[in-house]
């Protein structure tokens, strides 16, 4: 998802570096706003998925410190990587997120004629 990301940023890059002509902005326009759309339902399904994680670990974190146990442990400590990595990997996409918004933006102010 991520070397998605960095390349439609590359391609977004390059597009607007040939300074292109109003109608062809519009239509890259609406081609940036459907990778947004798509981009936030894969930033929602992660969040659904990160916060389901975080409350099981939560969950076993409770289990290991009332039945302290060797696999107890072993699936809070498995719960908890888990739980790094989807945070890690939301925070990414979040800001990316955030970026396009920003890009978009700058495609809109381009079709306004301002710098």
């Amino acid at each position: 998802m991520i070397d998605y990301i960095k390349r439609h940023d590359r391609y977004i890059s390059d597009l607007l570096e040939t300074n292109p002509g109003e109608e062809a902005l519009r239509e890259f326009l609406a081609y940036h706003d459907k990778q947004i759309s798509w981009i936030q339902h894969e930033r929602l399904a992660h969040l659904i998925t990160m916060m389901f994680v975080c409350l099981f670990f939560l969950t076993a974190f409770g289990f290991t410190m009332v039945h302290f146990s060797l696999p107890y442990i072993l699936l809070t400590a498995l719960l908890l990587i888990l739980s790094i990595a989807y945070i890690l990997h939301y925070y990414r996409l979040e800001n990316n997120v955030q970026r396009w918004y920003s890009l978009s933006n700058r495609i809109r102010m381009s079709l306004l004629g301002v710098k």
